[in-house]
């Protein structure tokens, strides 16, 4: 709580996402309002948006959300982009575009996410910055609702908007698939399909082969019919013993599916994000995880990106023991021993079988993290600052990449899905030099040669001589890669419908 102080009013000449006209707080007299100051590539801002949903549902009849965008970075500027993010993480109000951060300086707001509470009658009347403030804000409403019960200043009447999805609804076969993953021995690819919760299954060229999961957001364990999954990101595969491990990013859990029987289970995670940044330890299904968003398995360990906490983590498989392996929860890019270093939302980890390399998103930089002897912690390439980014080949630190979120080991180089630039990478591990290979730089959809290409927000990457796999998350597709010659196509999985568009078919449900 802090005191009464009229709340500006907000620009009716900016571009408005979920809504078919500007909304102005004089017209939402009578009903709080919560102001979200947010950016669609903070993994804080996402941790809040389950919160604002709990407390539109239940407070529909005198609580108005209304995100305010306000962009880390350059790519998050564009409105096409915003909309996308909107469709993606299924936001239900309206989200007004902040791009030159008005509104964020007339409510002199310092940090994202920052949640500001308006009351009935147009006063600021408390904020509150970071996630995890859920039960804070619901007293806050509440007692705002009380007092404004008995001055007869409150207004109870559902608003209903037009959503984003109403006018694009996401039908693709794919929607916004995260990461893909190439499996040589068994001509398999794997497709983490986020946007409709579940993974999917194809020969190399493109014939669907299973479908794992309902498609509806749940945490169920079972068989491929019935598993549900909430927003899976990275995988990792033990081709030997037919075991694919996935990242349940929103479900804050580690999944387990055994192909050969077709089974998923739970091996870590409860179910809720964990609040603890503090480097800690556990078993599995008693610890919280908090976004994971990658996996790689070396040995019998298992690699976590934690994004949510900034740190990486390893699972023992055979003892079923979790805990934080490097980075002590602080948001930057620190080098040096693992308990002292800092990672900024990692969102993509690969391996060489003696170093993890990790897409550290938020400082736009590729780091180096030792596996085996006396480990330690380095920066391969990029800034190193956070939100600092660019568009810049180079070597080491002049390199300038913009909120990168995938990599891949392929030998003696690393690819690099420069997410925010739209475009494919190669760094040397050695030298740290970066090169663009694919992509001109502009967001779009189109085949062919090297620079003739374009993507959109490509997330995630997986090589198999010859080929490199690209999940092209905007665009609702994985493009297929021919390293001899840089040619890049996209790839067909025949017979896949996205879930509510079409009946399972026997390969997708035998």
């Amino acid at each position: 709580m802090r005191p009464r102080v009229r709340a500006p009013e907000l620009p009716q000449d900016s571009i408005w996402l979920n809504t078919d006209h500007p909304l102005s707080l004089k017209d939402l007299k009578g009903r709080v309002v919560v102001l979200d100051f947010w950016s669609y590539c903070c993994i804080n801002c996402l941790h809040v948006l389950p919160e604002l949903k709990y407390l539109e549902n239940k407070y529909q009849d005198s609580l108005t959300v209304i995100g305010i965008h306000s962009a880390k970075f350059d790519n998050e500027k564009e409105a096409k982009n915003i909309r996308q993010a909107v469709l993606r993480y299924g936001i239900k109000h309206p989200v007004l575009v902040d791009s030159n951060f008005q509104v964020w300086q007339q409510y002199a707001v310092k940090a994202w996410p920052t949640l500001i509470v308006i009351d009935p009658e147009g006063y600021v009347i408390g904020d509150v910055s970071g996630e995890g403030n859920r039960d804070i804000l619901e007293q806050l409403i509440q007692d705002i609702i009380s007092q404004h019960q008995e001055k007869g200043t409150i207004n109870f009447q559902p608003l209903s908007f037009t959503l984003e999805k109403q006018r694009q609804s996401i039908a693709t076969p794919l929607a916004f698939p995260g990461k893909v993953l190439a499996d040589k021995v068994s001509d398999r690819l794997f497709i983490a399909d986020s946007g409709h919760h579940r993974l999917v299954v194809s020969s190399l060229t493109g014939e669907l082969l299973k479908v794992i999961g309902t498609g509806q957001v749940g945490l169920t364990d079972g068989s491929f019919s019935e598993a549900q999954f909430f927003a899976p990101q990275g995988m990792a595969i033990d081709s030997q013993n037919q075991i694919l491990y996935v990242a349940d990013m929103e479900n804050h859990c580690l999944r387990r599916i055994d192909l050969e029987n077709e089974q998923v289970l739970t091996i870590a995670g409860t179910g809720e994000q964990s609040r603890n940044i503090r480097p800690h330890s556990g078993f599995g299904l008693e610890t919280a995880l908090n976004s994971p968003w990658d996996l790689e398995k070396v040995g019998n360990r298992l690699l976590i990106a934690m994004a949510g906490s900034h740190q990486i983590w390893e699972m023992q498989l055979d003892t079923g023991r979790i805990s934080t392996y490097a980075g002590h929860g602080g948001e930057a890019c620190l080098d040096g021993v693992l308990n002292e270093v800092a990672f900024a939302q990692p969102s993509g980890i690969t391996t060489d079988g003696q170093e993890l390399y990790v897409a550290d998103s938020e400082v736009s930089s590729i780091r180096g993290v030792g596996l085996f002897d006396s480990p330690s912690v380095r920066t391969v390439c990029g800034s190193g600052e956070l939100f600092g980014f660019g568009d810049q080949d180079g070597e080491g630190s002049e390199v300038l990449l913009q909120h990168c979120l995938g990599v891949e080991y392929s030998p003696d180089y690393l690819w690099v899905a420069d997410t925010y630039n739209h475009k494919i990478k190669r760094v040397d591990t050695y030298t740290g030099r970066c090169q663009t290979m694919l992509g001109d730089g502009r967001a779009g959809h189109r085949d062919g040669q090297s620079s003739q290409a374009r993507f959109c927000e490509p997330s995630g990457l997986s090589a198999i001589t010859p080929y490199l796999y690209i999940a092209d998350t905007n665009n609702h597709a994985i493009r297929k890669v021919d390293q001899r010659n840089f040619e890049v196509k996209t790839l067909e999985i025949s017979g896949l419908c996205a879930p509510d568009k079409c009946v399972p078919t026997a390969a997708s449900s035998s």
